[in-house]
């Protein structure tokens, strides 16, 4: 498989080595945000840089593009390499729009093309943990999840600025996604946000902070707490699900599973390698036609719940979902 990748970041980084490292594919050209960044990726992976996406793409001679740049030109870069013929592999979100998301699905079907978005939250371990253990709940009634990320002096960073980032809860989209995954269809949304600014420049923020309730169709509740930035002097990361015969509490990369007078600790497998895994699956898929571990239209789903979570931060309304838009688990 011939490649291209677009960014040079964290993510791209580690793309680019898995890919340098299996026999299946070839990296063969990258693009990223400044010159002097995508040179200095190109000679650390022995591949051509290019000017912009759109001149990788024009190449012409690409099978497959990775998309692993800013959340807001994602969705023009995935048009544009399925308009090319190539398959598309992009990070979540698939793109902030879900309308936009829904059409490019539809053009990747017709174009017999894979859109493939990632969501390496369910090859982790504490997903994997909390699927095996789910049958030891009995009937679900509430599950609370919190993520805080402090980070200091953050700068402008695009994943700071509201246009490049988009909604928080859309750019976090794997915090809702653990949830629809095992929870399934969504029946209202509420949510509230707050930003804090920088002053000078109103496009970039300090730090932010959301939280939304879900309602599923099964009945079963949802908090979801998100927040990062300067204003956060703590993280945490912690989920909880409560059902009528057990509980499941994950803090950090240790979990438990609390049952009436007893606790059994639970075996959390390592966040490390995921992208790498992510990878090396696509082009089984594409090259021996193994399936893949989530179907897209499963994020198109959530990715209509976090705008459902975006509208009802800006209204103050309880958003209800279509009852047709529903997910593929």
């Amino acid at each position: 498989m011939r490649v291209g990748l677009v960014g040079t970041g964290f993510v791209a980084k580690l793309r680019g080595q898995t890919l340098q490292e299996d026999e299946r594919s070839r990296l063969v050209a990258v693009a990223g945000h400044t010159p002097e960044k995508t040179e200095e990726f190109a000679q650390i992976h022995r591949t051509t840089a290019m000017n912009s996406w759109q001149d990788l793409i024009a190449r012409g001679d690409l099978d497959l593009v990775m998309i692993c740049n800013i959340n807001r030109d994602r969705g023009a870069i995935i048009r544009a390499a399925l308009l090319a013929d190539c398959h598309v592999v992009v990070e979540y979100p698939l793109c902030l729009d879900p309308a936009e998301a829904e059409d490019l699905l539809a053009l990747a079907t017709a174009r017999q093309r894979l859109l493939h978005v990632e969501h390496i939250e369910l090859l982790g371990g504490v997903h994997q943990a909390l699927k095996q253990s789910w049958s030891e709940l009995g009937d679900v009634a509430y599950a609370r999840y919190s993520t805080l990320n402090p980070q200091r002096f953050v700068g402008r960073k695009w994943s700071y600025h509201r246009e490049l980032l988009g909604f928080p809860l859309t750019a976090a989209l794997s915090r809702l996604h653990r949830l629809t995954d095992v929870l399934g269809k969504v029946a209202t949304v509420s949510c509230q946000s707050r930003f804090w600014d920088v002053p000078t420049e109103p496009e970039y923020f300090r730090a932010c902070l959301c939280s939304a309730q879900l309602r599923f169709t099964n009945g079963a509740i949802a908090s979801v707490l998100y927040g990062k930035g300067e204003i956060f002097c703590a993280s945490e990361r912690k989920l909880e699900v409560h059902g009528s015969q057990g509980t499941l509490i994950f803090e950090g990369d240790q979990g438990q599973l609390v049952r009436e007078r007893e606790i059994t600790p639970l075996e959390i497998g390592s966040r490390r390698g995921l992208f790498a895994k992510d990878t090396q699956m696509v082009l089984e898929h594409l090259t021996q036609g193994t399936p893949l571990y989530i179907d897209t239209r499963a994020s198109l789903y959530t990715l209509k719940v976090a705008d459902a979570a975006r509208l009802a931060s800006e209204t103050g309304r309880t958003i209800a979902l279509e009852e047709e838009s529903e997910p593929s688990v």
